[in-house]
């Protein structure tokens, strides 16, 4: 798999945001981000970002918190099933430091894996009780 972070790597429109924000499978609330993960059909996983200006208020500071986020998410991106995910920011984030951003996104991420992989090993062991019934 490639790390490039291309437009089939990105939550593109409203829709797709609205369908995350609407049932999310995961979420993961920390100190300074909140991620809501769903589980899509394709085989990558996709990054949607959400800085206001509530948060961080100067633009120079929101695109640099997403060029974090969005490089932290292209060198994760392999450890990360197939869900699109939202990273909502929270307030204080401005005034994290870039490594201290990409801690937090990791630690998400790594969350994320271990509550993916146990929903996925809880429904083989549901499917695998209702064939022995």
């Amino acid at each position: 798999m490639n790390q490039r972070f291309g437009r089939e790597k990105r939550l593109l429109n409203a829709e797709q945001f609205k369908a995350v924000f609407d049932s999310p499978d995961f979420r993961l609330s920390g100190r300074y981000i909140l991620v809501l993960a769903r589980y899509n059909q394709l085989n990558h996983a996709r990054l949607g970002l959400v800085v206001g200006k509530k948060n961080a208020k100067l633009a120079v500071t929101r695109n640099q918190i997403k060029r974090i986020f969005r490089e932290s998410f292209r060198l994760l991106q392999e450890q990360l099933p197939a869900v699109d995910m939202v990273i909502v920011t929270r307030r204080g984030i401005a005034d994290l430091t870039a490594n201290e951003l990409r801690q937090e996104l990791a630690r998400q991420v790594k969350r994320l894996q271990r509550q993916s992989q146990a929903t996925s090993t809880s429904i083989s062991v549901a499917q695998a009780g209702q064939s022995h019934a």
